[in-house]
């Protein structure tokens, strides 16, 4: 009853499995082999799905991709290419956002250097020159609020016409933070001159 089996009972056995290989297997048949456990069938899937295994080599590999990834971003911020921009900067809402504060004069892209100017003149210690840099203060922060409610305005108008059916959300607040840099350092650049029509 427990005795082992002879070479000779297994020979049959080994000729059976070896016919069946060379014949398509019926999905309904046995599979022929006993099912591997859990953790080892994870094992085999995480090692077919990671590629390779060392994890220097794939680190080296994620380095380089994010490197040609930001290489590209910065050619299209140059260009404009919408293939390879910023979520935030895709779309024709954004490129025509862009253009429309692009192609006009604002206040609020020199608020840096008035600022710096402002700051200066506060710091010398003559009284008038002290007042008069705080009028400035005062003015620049009102020219470039009565500014900003204009370019809004004027925006809302136009995204509102030209993309009736698009969703145009954080649009306008997009097009307000352009005019706070200065035109040069904007990005992507500008792709209009000022005073041309988007």
């Amino acid at each position: 009853m427990f005795r082992s089996r002879s070479k000779d009972e297994k020979a049959p056995t080994d000729k059976v499995t070896a016919d069946l290989s060379k014949n398509p297997r019926d999905p309904q048949a046995p599979k022929g082999r006993p099912t591997p456990k859990r953790n080892e069938a994870q094992t085999q899937r995480r090692r077919a799905s990671t590629g390779p295994v060392d994890r220097k080599e794939a680190a080296k590999r994620q380095r380089e991709a994010r490197r040609v990834d930001l290489a590209r971003q910065r050619e299209a911020m140059a260009s404009g290419d919408e293939r390879y921009l910023p979520v935030r900067d895709k779309g024709p809402v954004r490129r025509y956002v862009r253009d429309f504060v692009d192609s006009r004069f604002c206040i609020a892209e020199w608020f840096l250097p008035l600022a710096v100017v402002i700051l200066i003149l506060s710091v010398i210690q003559i009284r008038n020159i002290q007042n008069i840099s705080l009028l400035l203060w005062l003015g620049v922060i009102v020219l470039i609020v009565l500014d900003s409610i204009g370019i809004a305005f004027r925006l809302r108008k136009q995204l509102a016409a030209r993309f009736p059916d698009t969703p145009k959300r954080g649009a306008v607040a997009y097009g307000l933070m352009r005019t706070l840099q200065m035109r040069r350092l904007r990005l992507p650049k500008p792709q209009v001159k000022r005073g041309e029509r988007p």
